[in-house]
């Protein structure tokens, strides 16, 4: 259960105590590949991992523009650990669609996080009379070094072991095991993003029992919070493309620092004093922005609906797909600007815009921001029945 304490906490507070601590260790999160043992404990002791669960649970269930917030304060101090808490915090409202009684054993932990990773072609699970045994190998595990748990979604084998009786991942299980269980894969050697710990996990012949197994799509919720009753590819999307805008301002903060402070060339002003870099600025600032405004708004709408009705319309769903792929598309434009503002000192890994150059340019690569979440929008405008996820 949520203690009084949790319940009133000031979460925005103290992430803006914790944002110059992360920044100061951002080089060591960069180059360690991973949240320092001791930030994601103290993280996870102040409660940023269960921003998003239930109360009965011992969350917070925060407002969601707060959640927001709390992303924004610390990706501008490192995108990667806001990252993980997106993805962890995100992650976590699934606790209402497994059974009651193992979320309780999961999250009784102040430190429980749990990791998830999408499967490969080699995974899965074969039915057993009491559980089910689990085969292959899981990549992009964001959190992995911090998680105590990991949820593997698999798709169901036939009971000989023969074949898949689907390959739709609607048709899919999630696997919940101890991370002890689980065999890590050292493949994140990405130039971005390093901080994320995005590793891999193999299993072989290893048993899941019934109870630490549901369906993520079919089963009803327990909860009904509006967390809980929007879909979790937006409340990631909306996260992961406030993260990317919050990358956005660090840089345009950066170029600005370079700007009041560098020459340009043979021109000895200062780099602030000509039109050209005035300019740049002024319209990078316009498009962070208006991709804000969008986003929060969208999400804004969502929200309202999630709290007042207890559902969504698919025109509510479509315009947040749009705003979160639109917001980190155009993240990624503005810290391109900026880059360039920073001249040729731009390209050293000591000059902080590197790495915010580096680690946008691996979130495009995100099916979040995936151009053809464009064409979903497109069709439904155009009077289409939209494909896509949303």
């Amino acid at each position: 259960m949520a203690t009084e304490q949790q319940t009133q906490r000031n979460y925005i507070a103290l992430a803006e105590q914790l944002a110059p601590v992360i920044k100061q260790n951002s080089s060591r999160i960069n180059s360690e590949r991973q949240i320092p043992s001791d930030i994601a404990e103290d993280l996870a002791d102040q409660g940023f991992f269960r921003l998003l669960l239930p109360k009965s649970l011992g969350g917070a269930e925060l407002e969601h523009s707060k959640f927001l917030d709390i992303l924004e304060i610390i990706a501008e101090s490192d995108t990667s650990t806001a990252w993980c808490l997106n993805q962890n915090n995100v992650w976590s409202t699934s606790a209402t669609r497994m059974p009651e009684a193992t979320a309780t054993e999961i999250w009784k932990d102040q430190r429980a996080v749990v990791t998830n990773g999408p499967p490969s072609s080699t995974c899965k699970a074969t039915p057993t009379k009491d559980g089910h045994i689990l085969n292959g190998r899981w990549n992009f595990s964001s959190g992995c070094t911090h998680a105590t748990w990991i949820a593997a979604l698999s798709p169901i084998a036939n009971a000989d072991g023969s074949g898949l009786v689907s390959t739709d991942r609607k048709d899919m299980k999630i696997f919940l095991l101890p991370k002890g269980q689980v065999e890590f894969v050292d493949t994140w050697d990405a130039q971005g993003m390093r901080g994320t710990s995005s590793f891999g996990f193999e299993l072989t012949d290893m048993f899941v029992p019934l109870n630490h197994t549901y369906d993520q799509d079919d089963a009803e919720p327990w909860h009904n919070g509006p967390h809980y009753i929007i879909p979790r590819t937006l409340l990631f999307a909306a996260g992961f493309s406030t993260v990317a805008l919050a990358t956005a301002k660090a840089s345009l903060n950066i170029a600005v620092d370079f700007a009041s402070a560098g020459q340009s060339g043979r021109k000895q002003t200062l780099m602030r004093e000509q039109s050209t870099v005035q300019r740049s600025i002024g319209e990078a600032r316009a498009i962070y922005s208006a991709s804000r405004a969008y986003l929060r708004e969208s999400m804004s709408t969502v929200w309202d609906s999630a709290c007042s009705r207890g559902s969504l319309t698919l025109e509510e769903r479509i315009n947040l797909r749009l705003a979160t792929t639109y917001a980190i598309r155009t993240a990624a434009s503005v810290v391109d600007v900026c880059y360039n503002l920073c001249g040729s000192g731009a390209i050293f890994a000591s000059n902080p815009i590197q790495r915010r150059f580096q680690d946008i340019h691996v979130i495009t690569q995100h099916l979040q921001a995936h151009p053809t979440n464009y064409e979903s929008a497109g069709q439904f405008f155009l009077g289409y029945e939209p494909e896509g996820n949303f």
